[in-house]
């Protein structure tokens, strides 16, 4: 194994975690469950819901997209230039 491989395995296993732990973060869409169950929401609460929904939507995109373009980046790595 190279510096170059080791180096290019750090940094997906970085992209891997960090794609699993936004994934988590995200809240399910489960929007009548709280009147339901008598939880009101007030209308602050699902503003700040929506704005931390979707931070965490952009940057699942942007991660997401930083992996699939990393893994073929090393795919194309090790087919052309070995």
């Amino acid at each position: 194994m190279s510096a170059v491989e080791v180096i290019f395995g750090i940094i997906l296993l970085i992209f891997s975690v960090a794609i699993t732990i936004v994934v988590l973060l995200q809240e399910g869409h489960q929007q009548e469950l709280g009147a339901i169950t008598g939880g009101a929401d007030t209308f602050l609460s699902k503003n700040k819901a929506r704005s931390v929904d979707a931070f965490l939507a952009r940057w699942t995109k942007v991660i997401a997209i930083g992996f699939f373009v990393l893994v073929i980046g090393i795919n194309a790595y090790m087919y052309f230039l070995k």
